[in-house]
């Protein structure tokens, strides 16, 4: 499988060059040439099998022959062996086709771990085959950061920095990151936002020079491995509740776009999923962008889903330049807009591409501590912050009443 970047001027890479890559050299974020197919039968034969298993089918045609497959099937037996929960990601009902997907029984509570103790495992055997040492810097809006030290702490050929909004994470999540041991784990506070942190890493991957002298490289989403990684459990989710004879319909809690371009991608490769659902807080940019056309930034605002603190929304990157037919040109001028002056407009053609793609809405602070009041009174289940404002968006954006919808739990 080759990758080439979303703007269009970066070398196309293979996998083991793009994992170690991160961001790709023109500023933009490396996809696949194009996307692997499920069939029914690949779908069907899921039916019953581990995480694992899954987890191989799915991601092995983007991985080919840059990791060799027995080395490749260990790390993914080993990352998940981690987890507290035998099935990784259990599926819990709350009513008749309301479900949630809990991605927290990973070492730090949060869905990364799901992507980040694969990306570990696979970044130090890379690097160990080519006798490398790598430098990871990356950026937090509380979950990420502890999850990325917890994975790579014991990483032999890895140092890791990094970067949090000071008072804009959680207490716990501070202290994930800031009291692990380890000579090569950096937590950095910074005076600022997610968004602030986010724009120093990227600054520090767009300088070329010392880029390459440190031997920077990224575990945010916009490393592809990370999304890779979350695309296992669309498929399991679904096959659990039918598939591929029965669809079924995610709402995602969101951010930096990364956890629901996973369900994007899934359905790119035959899952059947019938509707991704955008759920947002009050930082609400990517609602607006999808319901006006125009990508506007404005001043974040701190809320009880931290997580979700977020204006530039990273991936969405990605799923523009396929809305614009892979037109990196384009693509490449509207991230300069962004960057120039906080705003792009999204051409008419390809914002009727991305509504047909996916749905969002808000769930504001009120609605959400709502949200976990009632869910907890109607079923004993409590669900986190940003959890509920899934849930919210879900109840309120639901289509057909057939259709399992399914809540991603992130914490």
């Amino acid at each position: 499988m080759e990758y080439q970047s979303t703007r269009g001027e970066a070398p196309v890479l293979g996998f083991a060059d793009v994992l170690l890559a991160g961001l790709a050299r023109d500023g933009g974020l490396y996809l696949p040439v194009s996307w692997p197919e499920l069939s029914y039968a690949d779908i069907a034969g899921m039916r019953g099998a581990s995480y694992a298993d899954v987890a191989r089918t799915v991601m092995a045609p983007y991985v080919g022959d840059s990791i060799d497959g027995e080395a490749f099937g260990t790390m993914i037996d080993e990352a998940y062996a981690t987890f507290r929960h035998p099935a990784v990601a259990p599926l819990v009902q709350l009513d008749a086709n309301d479900w949630v997907l809990e991605l927290f029984h990973g070492p730090t509570l949060a869905f990364k771990d799901v992507a980040m103790q694969l990306l570990a495992r696979l970044m130090d055997h890379v690097l160990a085959q080519r006798g490398m040492r790598a430098t990871i810097v990356g950026a937090t809006s509380g979950d990420t950061g502890g999850a990325a030290i917890e994975a790579f702490r014991t990483c032999e050929r890895v140092d890791i920095f990094i970067l949090f909004p000071d008072g804009r994470v959680s207490d716990v999540q501070r202290r994930q990151m800031t009291t692990v041991g380890g000579d090569n784990v950096h937590a950095l506070s910074i005076d600022g936002t997610f968004d602030d942190c986010q724009a120093l890493v990227k600054a520090m991957f767009n300088n070329h020079g010392f880029r390459d002298r440190v031997g920077l490289s990224g575990v945010n989403s916009i490393n592809w491995a990370r999304i890779m990684a979350q695309i296992v459990y669309y498929a399991t989710a679904a096959v659990a509740l039918g598939a591929p004879e029965r669809a079924v319909s995610f709402t995602v809690p969101t951010g930096n776009f990364g956890d629901i371009l996973a369900g994007h991608v899934a359905k790119r490769m035959g899952i059947p999923i019938d509707r991704l659902v955008v759920a947002t807080n009050r930082n609400d940019i990517l609602r607006r962008a999808l319901e006006t056309g125009r990508y506007e930034t404005s001043g974040v605002e701190k809320t009880q889903s931290p997580s979700m603190d977020i204006q530039v929304s990273s991936n969405f990157e990605r799923v523009l330049y396929e809305a614009l037919d892979r037109d990196g040109a384009a693509v490449k001028r509207m991230m300069a807009g962004l960057s120039q002056s906080g705003a792009f407009t999204i051409p008419e053609a390809a914002l009727e591409r991305l509504r047909a793609e996916f749905d969002a809405a808000t769930t504001d602070e009120a609605a959400t501590a709502a949200v976990m009041r009632d869910t907890l009174a109607a079923t004993g289940y409590l669900p986190d912050p940003h959890t509920a404002v899934g849930l919210g968006v879900a109840r309120a954006c639901r289509g057909n009443p057939a259709t399992p919808m399914i809540t991603l739990a992130t914490a």
